[in-house]
């Protein structure tokens, strides 16, 4: 290992500076909440973010973002942020991960951002989507996507101890997974369905003391990078495999070299040993409650803050001047 990079390691605890940046995202995009217009909550919460993202002491760049450079305003893949100053690093960012639950008042929207060391998370490339399956510590080493998905849910009910009836399996509402649904249901083990945000769900089924005891089923590759992140920090497994949604997807991912057969683990996602993860609540859900608001000025937000390296996970709690915010920052907050 070099000395430059060495000395390029990220030595602070960026974790607890972007949750500055996950608060502004979210205090922003909840002003949006239930009001039908998910892109212009996604924009709110895109230009919070954007704008918190140039304070922080770092030389990023966006490999998991919303999208090409062309599309911009959004914060695209390759875009270059932070201040410029060391540490290098790469950037998973979903301003707003939830934009219809957030337009329909549903709960579990989050603003989230992830970081690493520069090269070392995953490029998906062509490959928008993967199958998943991720769980807590005490299961991690049950997770298998080849195994049938009914021995699996045997399997941990036996690890926990508990009664196949009390396993609860949280999955995407798509009609792919219907027939998974059924089997599960066959089993014996309950379903959790849910509109959108399975990086939320993700977080649920590592957490301690929650009610879901695995994510299994086909989602987003961004969204599988950013829950590597997150459960490299909190602990558990999360393994995916690549998942073409049709032959022109799965051409272009061979011809960019990607086995589209490899198991890829929270290690291949996010392949750096420092880590950082933060995550705040916009409509309340199982893992964060979502922005209160207080009076003309005042809110209140929920917020995860994770590093790997030191395995800390901060539950932070805030309450919120938006007046004093917007004067500070420039952004509006509602």
């Amino acid at each position: 290992m070099s000395e430059q990079h060495v000395s390029q390691r990220p030595d602070r605890n960026l974790a607890l500076e972007l949750v500055r940046v996950t608060e502004a995202a979210a205090l922003a995009a909840a002003r949006m909440v239930g009001r039908g217009d998910k892109e212009g909550a996604d924009q709110a919460a895109v230009d919070a973010m954007r704008q918190m993202l140039d304070s922080v002491s770092m030389d990023g760049v966006v490999v998991i973002g919303e999208g090409e450079k062309d599309q911009a305003p959004m914060l695209y893949n390759g875009e270059r942020i932070g201040d410029g100053s060391p540490p290098e690093v790469d950037v998973a960012v979903d301003p707003l991960e939830g934009t219809r639950l957030t337009a329909l008042g549903m709960p579990s929207a989050i603003a989230v951002i992830a970081l690493g060391e520069r090269g070392t998370m995953f490029d998906p490339g062509p490959c928008v989507y993967m199958e998943k399956i991720a769980g807590g510590p005490e299961i991690a080493d049950l997770l298998d996507l080849d195994r049938p998905l009914p021995e699996t849910l045997a399997l941990v009910a036996d690890r926990k101890r508990i009664d196949i009836r009390d396993v609860m399996v949280v999955m995407l509402d798509r009609e792919r997974h219907h027939a998974a649904m059924a089997e599960v249901r066959e089993a014996g083990a309950r379903v959790r369905l849910i509109l959108d945000g399975d990086v939320s769900a993700a977080l649920l089924a590592v957490s301690e003391n929650s009610p879901v005891d695995l994510l299994w089923g086909i989602g987003g590759t961004p969204e599988g990078v950013i829950s590597a992140a997150a459960i490299k920090c909190i602990g558990g497994e999360l393994l995916g495999r690549l998942w073409p949604r049709d032959d022109a997807e799965r051409e272009a991912a061979i011809d960019a070299g990607y086995d589209l057969g490899k198991v890829l683990t929270c290690d291949d996602l996010v392949a750096g040993e420092d880590v950082f993860f933060a995550a705040t609540g916009v409509t309340d859900g199982d893992v964060l409650q979502g922005v209160r608001y207080q009076g003309d000025r005042g809110a209140t937000t929920e917020s995860l803050s994770m590093r790997s390296r030191s395995g800390t996970v901060r539950r932070v709690s805030a309450r919120h001047d938006r007046a004093k915010l917007r004067a500070l920052t420039g952004v509006r907050y509602g």
